[in-house]
């Protein structure tokens, strides 16, 4: 062989393995659109990574994650979910409920969206129908039509005295008024009086607290709500300041020290939809996969938090509890 040759061979083959590696797909991007704050969503992102890895998806490894967080400001999301579309993600995960899922949906009609924990995503216009979502959109839904007006009678039934009520909601979310009907028409067939409290700032947290006072209010109703979560601690601080009973959607506040809580898993929900996200990054469409709903809805009760509001559980609310936290 002459010398020219065996060079020349040398070279191909000291190419090989650049050009297999030039060959291997690119490692799929994902984006991470939320609308509450990285500092109280620990349990959710890695229920969420729980998941992809079911789906055959690891960060870091055969996966990559942008986070965009609105941490409750939910003006920025549209500008946070364009963010995203720019870089060409593969698809969009919008977490943090309705806020986050229709700015996703309102910037793109082509990159696949799935969304951890919507209300209601029919009535919202993110897809035709649970079973057929058609379109770019799917994910799970924790929506419970009667969610509301359970949590009203669950509080009448530990506090069956009281007369005033408060709810709490965020003005901001496209649920909130469909939520407080609710509620006032459920409390109104108990007799019960409610006083619907608007809160989108940490300072309005506040003065709705201080408002209870000044209302009489017996008990409160705290909808389970993206910016209300950012504020768990503070929110389940400010019951316990002002002695005040209340009621959660989700069972993280109960274990903050909130007193009771009566709905659908939300670390359950960021999972599954995980799961579905690893689908559609496999091919499938959103448009052919359902939208996922709960299947239990669970109620939690934190028994030292009752005894330190001098309360007593009645013994068949107890009995029908899925978790009782002593």
């Amino acid at each position: 062989m002459k010398r020219r040759d065996f060079i020349s061979l040398l070279g191909g083959a000291a190419a090989w393995p650049l050009t297999a590696r030039a060959q291997q797909p690119a490692m799929p991007v994902v984006g991470f659109l939320s609308s509450r704050s990285p500092g109280e969503s620990a349990d959710v992102v890695a229920a969420f990574h729980q998941g992809l890895r079911e789906a055959g998806f690891i960060e870091g490894q055969n996966l990559a994650i942008e986070f965009r967080w609105a941490e409750g400001r939910y003006d920025r999301l549209s500008a946070l979910a364009a963010d995203l579309v720019g870089l060409r993600v593969a698809a969009l995960f919008a977490a943090g409920g309705d806020p986050s899922a229709r700015a996703a949906k309102a910037t793109t009609s082509t990159t696949p969206i799935v969304f951890s924990a919507v209300n209601d995503p029919v009535r919202l216009g993110l897809v035709a129908s649970l079973n057929r979502p058609g379109g770019n959109v799917t994910g799970m839904s924790i929506f419970a039509a009667d969610l509301g007006a359970k949590s009203v009678e669950l509080l009448k039934e530990l506090l069956p005295a009281v007369t005033v009520i408060a709810y709490l909601v965020n003005p901001s979310n496209p649920s909130a008024e469909f939520y407080s009907k609710e509620a006032v028409t459920a409390a109104s067939s108990l007799g019960v009086q409610v006083h619907v409290l608007k809160v989108s700032t940490e300072r309005d947290l506040d003065e709705a607290y201080a408002a209870l006072v000044k209302l009489g209010v017996g008990g409160l109703v705290v909808v389970g709500e993206p910016f209300l979560d950012s504020q768990r601690d503070k929110i389940v601080a400010l019951s316990a300041r002002y002695a005040v009973p209340a009621i959660y959607t989700f069972r993280e506040y109960v274990v903050a020290g909130g007193l009771m809580s009566y709905g659908a898993s939300l670390a359950e929900a960021y999972r599954r939809a995980g799961t579905y996200l690893g689908r559609v990054l496999k091919g499938e469409k959103p448009a052919d996969l359902p939208v996922q709903q709960p299947t239990k809805f669970e109620l939690i009760i934190n028994l030292k938090t009752a005894k330190t509001l001098g309360l007593t559980v009645p013994p068949q609310l107890l009995v029908r509890a899925d978790e009782v936290i002593e």
